[in-house]
């Protein structure tokens, strides 16, 4: 049971923004667990369960080690300062860069592992970021130009 569950929490914090305990065992119950918030709070020690920021301001959970984006705010960083141009049309995003800051930047994307993206081919100055659907051109589009906006 507990090895089922912790791999269900796993795919959760995987697949949705779980922000707090309470999230997390809400989604468990919908999975058909039923737990305690001691329960969740030692499989999130066993797990080593990290908080990472997350969208809007908030912070989500995620496993720590190796290979896990726990630096947002420096992919952040990079788009803000490298991007000044994004356009969507159908599942493709166009995004602009300064001369020599496509790459960086499209790693960046890629890093973010944000929902939707299928992946991204730069060049020098150009992202191509192919979606999975129009809606989430329009979505990543528009996070993309609110980041840029802040900057």
């Amino acid at each position: 049971m507990k090895n089922s569950r912790q791999k269900q929490i796993l795919q959760l914090i995987a697949e949705y923004e779980i922000t707090t305990q309470e999230d997390l065992i809400e989604k468990l119950r919908e999975s058909g667990f039923t737990v305690t918030q001691a329960t969740i709070s030692r499989d999130i020690k066993q797990l080593k369960l990290i908080k990472i920021a997350g969208e809007n301001d908030t912070y989500k959970y995620a496993v720590s080690g190796e290979g896990i984006v726990t630096v947002n705010a420096k992919y952040t960083n990079i788009l803000m300062e490298t991007v000044t141009e994004v356009d969507y049309a159908g599942n493709l995003i166009v995004v602009k860069t300064f001369n020599g800051m496509a790459m960086a930047a499209g790693a960046a994307i890629d890093a973010m592992k944000w929902n939707g993206v299928l992946g991204c081919i730069a060049g020098d100055d150009t992202i191509f970021i192919a979606m999975r659907s129009e809606a989430f051109a329009k979505e990543i589009s528009d996070r993309i130009i609110t980041l840029i906006s802040a900057g």
